[in-house]
């Protein structure tokens, strides 16, 4: 029997609301002017991706007692929906940006469908984004999630000035993490709070929640690019290293680095993207030597404990211990 894990707790604690949201998912996918908006739209969303940050809207919604009559705020499943949109046509612009082939173990749509359509839907799914921000009912929440948007595509461009740099510095990495992953996931949280009229405590303490698990999310994403399984990452483990992506266990080992041979090794690898095939096998390597990817792991569940502490201005109860075990499970998938 397979492991009942923290995802499965918090997908099944929010499933009325997410019926709800991926029913507007759904509804706002089609286009009948645009038939491949709606094609390409379903490739990714209906991928079985775990919906973690819609759960989260839904959850943060009620830890702050905003259920509704039916046991669902109508308006934070709307905007979980909306938070749904984002982050899939965000993933739209990334796969373009990368050049990726996987996306969730599947073929990506760039590659099925080709970069403009990608680029194209993405915009569409903004659009539609918004248009559910504004019938989720709150101004304050549309902010929150409108200002997050642009953040993503601040981090964007960030890391773009980043890429293939190995002189940037941990401050910058953090920023850009900060900016393209624990942006929406702190958006996601704090909306969820807002739109069940959540105190101003109950509210930051959701923010900061969502802000520390999304740091601690995105480490352990970096450090099982080295070390998980394809399945797992929904990507082809190594892409960040084919791609010359700085994440923290290059600049860990870059740093720790014993020899000029080994700087060299990754100034050829990952500055200048001149790689060859046995090039992954011996960048794993090193990063073992230098415990590069173990650090990695050690630094995430810091910023996962400060998210756990941040719940504890909740009463104990079993949707907590849901989102504390969360932390736990997107950290722990990488050890």
């Amino acid at each position: 029997m397979a492991e009942v894990t923290a995802m499965d707790r918090l997908a099944r604690r929010t499933a009325e609301g997410l019926k709800l949201a991926d029913s507007e998912l759904r509804g706002r996918m089609s286009s009948k002017a645009a038939p491949l908006i709606e094609q390409l739209s379903a490739h990714l969303i209906e991928a079985g991706g775990k919906r973690v940050r819609p759960a989260l809207t839904l959850a943060a919604a009620e830890l702050c007692g905003g259920g509704g009559d039916s046991g669902v705020n109508r308006g934070a499943a709307k905007m979980a929906a909306a938070v749904e949109f984002v982050h899939t046509a965000t993933l739209l612009h990334d796969d373009v940006v990368d050049e990726s082939a996987l996306r969730r173990g599947r073929p990506s749509a760039n590659i099925l469908y080709g970069n403009k359509p990608s680029v194209l839907v993405g915009d569409f799914l903004f659009a539609r984004s918004f248009q559910l921000m504004v019938e989720a009912g709150s101004m304050e929440a549309l902010r929150i999630l409108a200002d997050a948007s642009a953040t993503i595509a601040e981090g964007e461009v960030m890391q773009l000035a980043t890429a293939n740099n190995l002189a940037t510095t941990e401050a910058q990495h953090l920023a850009v993490i900060r900016a393209k992953t624990a942006a929406l996931f702190s958006a996601a949280t704090e909306t969820g709070a807002v739109l069940a009229e959540g105190s101003p405590e109950q509210r930051e303490a959701l923010r900061i929640y969502g802000d520390r698990l999304g740091v601690a999310f995105q480490m352990a994403d970096d450090a099982l690019d080295y070390g998980g399984q394809t399945r797992k990452l929904g990507k082809n483990a190594g892409d960040d290293f084919r791609e010359g992506k700085v994440t923290a266990p290059v600049m860990i080992a870059f740093a720790r680095a014993a020899s000029e041979d080994e700087r060299e090794f990754w100034r050829r690898t990952i500055e200048k993207k001149r790689q060859e095939p046995e090039d992954f096998g011996h960048a794993l390597t090193l990063l073992t030597r230098h415990g590069a990817v173990r650090e990695t792991i050690a630094r995430a569940r810091i910023w996962g404990e400060e998210a756990k502490t941040a719940l504890e201005i909740f009463p104990p109860s079993e949707l907590r211990g849901i989102l504390a075990d969360l932390v736990d499970y997107c950290v722990e998938r990488a050890a």
